[in-house]
């Protein structure tokens, strides 16, 4: 009589390439076999209905037979998991309201450093790396689409501006429309250890010192990566069942289940 346990299926994830190093190394060290599945940064920069559909359209072409859960690699961005359905395999979702939360390892800690620290832009290896915050690279569009941001001309450096349309129009774009680095006054590195990450904290450094910017360390936190890996799906997590959505919650659950 064999005395082997039955094979549980497979998990997929699907997410942010903003966390593909640390998803990487935790697919590797989980106990069960977990499938990667990387969308291109840039998706909460899009309208809300074309995030929603890319995310919809990965989730939809998920095989029920292979895969036990969908462990869901975004946060609430922007609403763009809002009304997002289970297919044909439930959805385990991080309760946050952006991926940020993920790399403090709870929505608490963020919460807590976001209120102490207001007007701070954070890095990690996937925002240096896929290249989110380097205005030359900031508007490249997601899936050929066109971001936000790069429709209202707010990529764009001064100098651009005033070699595009001259310094009396690059003046009043700025005055009218405003300058999105003018909400910052510090960048936060939250360094993960997934590798030698001194190249990256150096090039956040001096972005950092072009925008005139404090700079500070501060290393990361993988619960809540490691509880999507490797469970306990708890109460920091939204278990959505198939023919169920994603909500959006206004307090401090941030995201619910609907029918």
């Amino acid at each position: 009589m064999s005395t082997s346990q039955p094979v549980r299926k497979r998990l997929k994830f699907i997410g942010c390439e903003i966390i593909y190093r640390e998803a990487c190394l935790l697919a590797a060290q989980s106990p069960r076999p977990v499938d990667l599945e990387f969308l291109r940064k840039g998706l909460h920069d899009l309208p809300t209905a074309d995030m929603q559909a890319k995310v919809q359209s990965a989730i939809d072409a998920v095989d029920a037979a292979d895969y036990e859960a969908i462990l869901l690699g975004y946060a609430r961005c922007n609403d763009g998991v809002a009304g997002v359905r289970a297919a044909h395999v439930p959805l385990v979702v991080p309760k946050a309201h952006d991926c940020i939360t993920l790399f403090f390892g709870s929505r608490q800690a963020y919460r807590a450093y976001f209120d102490e620290h207001p007007g701070t832009y954070y890095m990690t290896t996937g925002w240096i790396e896929r290249n989110a915050f380097d205005e030359g690279q900031y508007a490249r569009p997601a899936y050929g689409r066109q971001g936000v941001m790069d429709k209202l001309g707010l990529t764009e450096s001064y100098e651009r501006m005033v070699a595009k349309y001259g310094r009396e129009n690059a003046d009043f774009i700025r005055q009218t429309l405003g300058d999105w680095r003018r909400n910052y006054t510090d960048l936060l590195y939250l360094r993960m250890d997934v590798c030698d990450e001194a190249p990256m904290i150096e090039a956040a450094r001096r972005e950092a010192q072009e925008y005139h910017w404090r700079f500070s360390v501060r290393p990361g936190d993988w619960t809540l990566l490691r509880k999507l890996f490797n469970g306990p799906w708890d109460g920091d997590f939204v278990i959505v069942e198939p023919g169920q959505q994603i909500l959006p919650r206004n307090d401090e659950q941030v995201l619910g289940v609907g029918e």
